[in-house]
């Protein structure tokens, strides 16, 4: 049986080499997608522990984010509900005890040709600064705070905007009650409704 579009460019995507010498780590290019996701999360890049793994937010960051969400692993590793296609697919290394920005040449290659053939996609969550300007461009505020705070606006146009996950980020939640007393409980509800209608 042929491959779709969208098999043979996560091929190619999973082949790419275009960073290589730029990494420190080598290449492993994580991210899952299906022409039927319906939800599509959009974060940085990977950490240490997912390149290890191979597996999209096999971490701490990524049980919070589950939790955010609703969602339990069985859901969330749905590729043929949820993509996760990050700016940078590979892990970028780190500097001073944090992990590098995702490489510049990863979300320019690939997202145009791969971002269209997602065509189910009902909402789109931009996990942290990078990916909100990635998605949002103008539109994105002045700082993470900014953009995260009019998301309502975001979310109209089908952007949610968020923090990312990583316990790094838990003085903003906490400096933020408006997250967990707003957002929370309409990304939750706007997750289930997509992802079992």
């Amino acid at each position: 049986m042929p491959r779709s579009p969208l098999d043979r460019l996560l091929a190619e995507i999973r082949a790419c080499q275009i960073c290589a010498a730029q990494l420190p780590d080598g290449v492993r290019p994580v991210l899952q997608a299906s022409a039927t996701a319906r939800l599509l999360i959009v974060s940085q890049a990977p950490g240490r522990k997912v390149h290890l793994s191979g597996v999209p937010f096999d971490d701490v960051s990524g049980d919070r984010l589950r939790d955010w969400l609703g969602l339990d692993k069985a859901a969330f590793y749905d590729a043929a509900r949820v993509a996760i296609v990050p700016m940078g697919f590979c892990f970028p290394g780190t500097a001073r005890g944090a992990d590098l920005p995702p490489r510049r040449e990863c979300a320019p290659t690939w997202h145009p040709r791969l971002l269209p053939l997602l065509k189910k996609v009902d909402l789109t969550l931009a996990i942290g600064r990078f990916a909100q300007v990635g998605l949002l461009g103008p539109l994105a505020g002045a700082s993470l705070t900014d953009t995260v705070r009019d998301w309502r606006m975001h979310l109209a146009g089908g952007v949610l905007p968020l923090p990312h996950p990583s316990p790094r980020n838990q003085l903003w939640t906490k400096r933020n009650p408006w997250f967990a007393e707003e957002l929370l409980p309409v990304l939750r509800e706007r997750v289930a409704r997509i992802l079992h209608s």
